[in-house]
């Protein structure tokens, strides 16, 4: 993402009070952000990630280091809304100070009420505690509550509001138990085990809902209801990094029958995934996170979404990472078709800038026949005559730019002395409607952007 848009972003920033982030993977693009857990309320998706920070000194430099939780919402999908800080590691009486540990966090409503689930270290003891923060509206504020859930050690909550009428809670390595209707304890039904940690006997309340099913470093379990069944899906290490697997079971404390893998491991070695999966206006949805802005430092992780689909008998189709992600585009605004649908002939992407990996990427075209798709892109009322690019070449060169099957046009691009420069050209009338694109080289050049407006 190039100053233009950055420019814009923050105009629109100031209009709003809050900043906004654009579409494509990953969507969240001007802080790192991980461990999604994504809501619809009120027709809206709203987005709860953990928000990965570089250690300030004095903290493990190589390890995960996150202060506060931000809330975004998308009405979309395409533009997400930064809300801002909702919860803060020095403002919550329970937590540690300075313990910069506030992992994978939810959040649901009920009875009126939204309440915000996170984990931290505790000022009292040692290991993780799980607190609960309430508010009147998703975007907060929210107010934490004076001490964690007791009964709860361990971290990445989740809150499963069931079709009979209770509430589970899930955390760690997928231990699940119920909650009180007032959402801030556990039921006084759960039932209790009694386990050994080394010469200790440890009372814990509720079940081990991944039993018996691939668990090597569980975490992060994430559990929803659908078509009769009860999912619980959770990262776990089957080699040397993390996969997306689940189970499924016909009661919400299981046991849970293991089904087989969401999404294979990270292709460049990222260690971790966690994610979460809702419904929003009938297409079932992926969120999930990848060290895009970090490519050498993978606890800096970004959030993306795809697609989700379930086969017949309700199991999950495996999800494949894609750069396109979801959403459908607006050709008046600067499309990044580095963020490709499919890409060949020799084209790929380098980063814009190795020391601001936040400033995106760019498509490179070593020669003629170079080419990336880029899918679902809407031209609005009014239709579109003319292209900008913002793109660099040594030498004056040639593109064609097909939008759908109607319309061709090749693109004249001068030379810019290999800078980043801006250009408009005109092209034949484009009729409003959503269109895939093809961008083809006729030589060499890199492509920042481009977009289509009249």
């Amino acid at each position: 993402m190039n100053g233009f848009i950055k420019t814009c972003v923050t105009l629109l920033g100031v209009m709003l009070g809050m900043a906004s982030a654009m579409a494509q993977n990953p969507v969240i693009r001007d802080q790192f952000s991980a461990d999604p857990t994504a809501r619809v309320f009120n027709g809206k998706i709203y987005l709860f990630p953990s928000h990965d920070i570089k250690p300030p000194a004095g903290q493990r430099q190589d390890w995960f280091c996150m202060e506060d939780y931000h809330v975004f919402s998308s009405d979309d999908l395409v533009d997400f809304t930064d809300h801002g800080v909702i919860v803060t590691q020095n403002k919550v009486p329970w937590v540690r100070p300075n313990s910069y540990s506030m992992w994978a966090p939810d959040c649901v409503y009920r009875n009126g009420k939204y309440y915000f689930y996170f984990p931290s270290a505790p000022a009292a003891g040692g290991g993780f505690a799980v607190g609960v923060a309430v508010a009147d509206k998703p975007e907060g504020p929210y107010v934490p509550q004076a001490e964690p859930i007791k009964g709860i050690g361990g971290i990445d909550p989740c809150v499963l509001q069931a079709s009979d009428g209770n509430a589970y809670i899930f955390w760690g390595a997928g231990r699940c138990a119920k909650l009180k209707e007032n959402m801030l304890e556990l039921a006084d039904d759960n039932p209790k085990e009694t386990m050994r940690w080394g010469n200790r006997e440890i009372e814990s309340i509720g079940v081990n809902a991944l039993q018996g099913m691939p668990s090597r470093q569980a975490e992060g379990p994430f559990a929803f209801e659908y078509n009769g069944n009860y999912y619980l899906t959770y990262p776990y290490v089957r080699e040397n990094t993390e996969v997306l697997a689940y189970g499924m079971s016909k009661n919400p404390m299981g046991p849970y029958e293991y089904k087989g893998l969401i999404m294979a491991e990270h292709a460049n070695g990222c260690w971790t995934n966690h994610h979460s999966i809702v419904n929003f206006k009938g297409q079932w949805y992926l969120f999930y996170h990848h060290n895009d802005y970090s490519p050498k430092f993978d606890k800096n992780r970004a959030v993306c979404i795809d697609s989700l689909f379930f086969n017949p008998d309700g199991t999950i189709q495996e999800v494949k990472p894609t750069l396109r992600g979801v959403g459908i585009s607006n050709a008046s605004k600067p499309i990044q078709i580095d963020r490709y649908s499919d890409i060949g002939g020799g084209a790929s992407i380098e980063y814009l800038d190795t020391l601001d990996y936040f400033k995106g990427w760019a498509t490179v075209f070593p020669g003629e026949g170079g080419w990336v798709t880029y899918n679902k892109v809407r031209v609005a009322d009014g239709g579109a005559t003319s292209v900008t690019l913002r793109y660099r070449a040594k030498a004056a060169t040639t593109a064609t730019l097909q939008v759908g099957a109607q319309y061709k046009a090749t693109l004249k691009l001068p030379a810019t002395n290999n800078q980043w420069k801006e250009t408009t050209l005109k092209v034949k009338a484009i009729k409003p409607e959503v269109y895939d694109l093809k961008f083809t080289a006729g030589g060499a050049l890199d492509v920042d952007w481009i977009c289509m407006t009249k």
